[in-house]
Formats: C-alpha cells, sequence, structure tokens
C-alpha cells in the first residue's frame, strides 16, 4: 500500500512538470486520426437530406410537351355531317395530328406523416454513422495506451540502466585502485569493465527503442511527444459507457423510425392540383371538329389517393425491421458477454499486480544489502568480482521487475478505463 501511494505522490508531481499527459494524448490522436473528418461530412449529409425531404411539402410542378398522331379521333356520324352540311355548316370532325404543350401542378396537404417519418429516419441513420465512427475512433484510444506505457517502461529501464552503471562505474574505480597496489587481479578489473560496456549496449538498444516509440506515439496524436508522465491510478467505476452500446442503442432507434415510416406509407394523400396546356385539341370538343386552332385550357380540384399496393409488402417489411431490431439486441448481448470476460481478466491482473508489488520493496531491500555486503567484502579481498556481478545484477533486476509490475498495473487500470470507458 506504501508503494501504491508513492506512485500517486510521483504521478502528481510528474503531471506539475513538463511532459505530454495520457488524455492530452489521447485527444490528440483523435482529433489527427483523418477519419474525423467524417463526423462534419456525416453531418452536412443529414443537413441536406432532411432538406431535400422537407421540399416534399413545395408544389411540385410538371412540364409536359406531347405531339401525337392517333389512328381515329372522335367523329360525328355521316348522317349527321349531311344533315349539318345542308344547314351550311361544315363539321371537319378532330384532326388525327394532336400537340399540347402544359403544366401540371400538385400541391399535398396532408401525406399521412410520410414526409415527418422520412426526415426521422434520415437523421437516425446519421445518429447510426455517426456513433459507428465514435466506435472506430474509440478504438485510436487503445493504440495510444501501448505505445504511452511502452515509453513509461522503457524511461524507467534506461533509468535503471543509468543506475546500474553507475555502480559499476564505483566498482571499477576501487578494482583499479585495488590492480594498482596488488590487491586484486587485472582480470576481475577487465570482468567489470566489460559488464559495464554490456549495459552500456543495453542502453543504446533502450533508447534506440525509445525513439522509435516516441516517433510513433508523435505521428499518432500529430504533435511531438517527447516526455511522459505517470498517469494517477485510475479508480475503478461501475457501469458501461462504451461507445458500440450508443451504436446498437441509434441502430434500435433507427427500426423504430422505419417501423413508423411503414405505418405512415399505408395512410391516404390528400392534395390539390391545377393543370393547364396550350394545344390541340382542347377541352370543348364541338368547337375543336369545327376549327382547328390551338387553345388554352386548365382545370383545378383536389384529389385523395391511397397506394393500396403497399399492403402486399407491409408484413413483410415489417418482419425485416423487427429482425434488424434483434440482430441489434443480440449484437449488445455478445459485445456485453465479452466486454465482461475482458474486465474479469483485467482485474484479475490488477489484483495480481498489487501483490507483487508489495513484495517488490522487500526484495529489493534484501538484494541491496546483499550487494553492499559484497561490495565490502570486495574491499577486503574475500570475494570473488563474478559473484559482486552477480549480487549487482540481481538487485537491478529486482527494480526492473518492480518497475514492470508498477508501469503494468497501471496500464491495467487504464485498460479497464478503456473496456468501460468510464
Amino acid at each position: 500500500m506504501k508503494r501504491i501511494m508513492t506512485i500517486v505522490a510521483a504521478s502528481v508531481l510528474a503531471v506539475s512538470t513538463w511532459g505530454q499527459s495520457l488524455e492530452e494524448c489521447q485527444q490528440a490522436a483523435e482529433r489527427n486520426y483523418p477519419l474525423i473528418a467524417q463526423h462534419d461530412l456525416i453531418a452536412r449529409t443529414a443537413d441536406l437530406t432532411v432538406a431535400n425531404i422537407q421540399k416534399g411539402w413545395l408544389p411540385q410542378v410538371t412540364a409536359t410537351a406531347q405531339a401525337t398522331y392517333q389512328s381515329g379521333v372522335t367523329a360525328w356520324p355521316d348522317e349527321m355531317k349531311g344533315m349539318l352540311r345542308q344547314t351550311g355548316i361544315d363539321m371537319k370532325g378532330l384532326a388525327k395530328d394532336q400537340y399540347r404543350v402544359g403544366l401540371d401542378v400538385q400541391q399535398t396537404l396532408y401525406d399521412g406523416g410520410t414526409i415527418g417519418a422520412q426526415k426521422q429516419v434520415a437523421r437516425e441513420q446519421a445518429v447510426v454513422e455517426q456513433a459507428r465512427l465514435d466506435v472506430s475512433l474509440y478504438q485510436v484510444r487503445q493504440r495510444v495506451n501501448e505505445m504511452y506505457f511502452g515509453l513509461l517502461l522503457l524511461d524507467d529501464q534506461l533509468r535503471l540502466n543509468a543506475d546500474l552503471q553507475e555502480q559499476l562505474s564505483s566498482s571499477e574505480k576501487k578494482l583499479t585502485s585495488m590492480v594498482k597496489h596488488g590487491t586484486a587481479a587485472e582480470c576481475d578489473l577487465n570482468n567489470v569493465k566489460a559488464e559495464r560496456l554490456n549495459v552500456v549496449q543495453q542502453q543504446t538498444t533502450l533508447s534506440s527503442q525509445r525513439r522509435v516509440l516516441a516517433e510513433m506515439l508523435s505521428s499518432l496524436c500529430g504533435m511531438e511527444v517527447t516526455e511522459v508522465v505517470k498517469p494517477g491510478i485510475a479508480a475503478p467505476i461501475e457501469g458501461n459507457n462504451r461507445p458500440e452500446l450508443r451504436l446498437i442503442d441509434s441502430q434500435l432507434r433507427l427500426a423504430d423510425a422505419q417501423e413508423r415510416l411503414l405505418t405512415a406509407s399505408l395512410l391516404p394523400r390528400v392534395g390539390l392540383f391545377a393543370q393547364g396546356y396550350y394545344g390541340y385539341p382542347g377541352y370543348n370538343m364541338f368547337k375543336d371538329m369545327m376549327g382547328r386552332a390551338w387553345s388554352w385550357n386548365g382545370m383545378v380540384g383536389a384529389r385523395l389517393t391511397w397506394n393500396i399496393g403497399a399492403l402486399y409488402t407491409h408484413r413483410n417489411d415489417k418482419a425485416k425491421v423487427e429482425l434488424q431490431r434483434k440482430q441489434a439486441e443480440n449484437q449488445r448481448d455478445v459485445f456485453l458477454f465479452n466486454n465482461r470476460l475482458d474486465q474479469m481478466q483485467q482485474n484479475e491482473a490488477i489484483a495480481r499486480y498489487r501483490k507483487l508489488m508489495a513484495q517488490d520493496e522487500e526484495i529489493i531491500a534484501l538484494r541491496e544489502q546483499v550487494r553492499k555486503a559484497a561490495e565490502s567484502k570486495l574491499s577486503h579481498g574475500i570475494i570473488d568480482v563474478n559473484d559482486l556481478l552477480r549480487d549487482i545484477n540481481s538487485e537491478n533486476a529486482a527494480r526492473v521487475q518492480q518497475s514492470i509490475h508498477e508501469v503494468e498495473l497501471l496500464k491495467q487500470m487504464y485498460d479497464l478505463k478503456y473496456t468501460t470507458n468510464n
């Protein structure tokens, strides 16, 4: 517990110094990820779609131009033509070639709620796309976590490597003096030098790994990440707020909106209409039988339409929506099941690292005592250099294990936070 409190204190102190925090890196990575641009594109597309649907309330105007030649037309019987001709009236009858140029205007008064339902479906579809995008963006956090805690671990290992080099340099100086006074052999000094150079090589490898990882994290975040700080211990929070669950909720709301649209498609429509054209023949057939001049013609009225054909597929369409709803609910059950398994593994790992850390301090203290005793024995010439190197490396290994346990504990805590998005 003392060790854990020390981590918290060190984390608070580190945050006050210069460096990028985990949260800053996560936010920067999400802003920098190219996929973020789709948020605005989805919103603008939805606005345009809804605006187009809303225009369904505007008058719908259709312009037509038509020219026809008919095999037969309305005509007077020959007997009637003869009688009229005797009175001086020449009844030509309708021409077989007919022409018209006109406009047809439709104004919807009642659509059964179809336009409103279509707008709601368009909005819910946009919400689903936004939620699906949030799921993809949320996965960026896991990549940031991996790189961030990897840098923390490398920083600790570099610090411990520097401490180890300092210990070996101190032993090397003592042996140099002892060789000069004839109390130690040259081979013992060379053994310590070789071990120190081996540690220097390890430092080179660790530094190279850190540089590459820092460049990758900087590229992901879109900013230069040079220093990272240990985050504080993440307190466990009940509940689950993952974007996958919000995506499933939006899919269920979309299914509800689609079902309302199906219901609206069964209702009748009421509207006004106006038709007019200029051409031949017009509405006055008798006049156009006597003369073949073009004329203006028009009519206005009200119309009720009812698409009975929508009933043919209504049951199947409604069943498809219900299947979509059940599929979304099943996806939620599968996700929660797998998510609970992840939480169980992470909680077990947190408990395991807590137990290991409780023993790390005692192990390091014992290894340090053994190492100091070995250095004292070396000064008196009663211990082999190989034994001293073994004790120094054992103490360093214990400190490395402590660092790994510490960073892994923090990583598991933040992985659990990622798993529940709390």
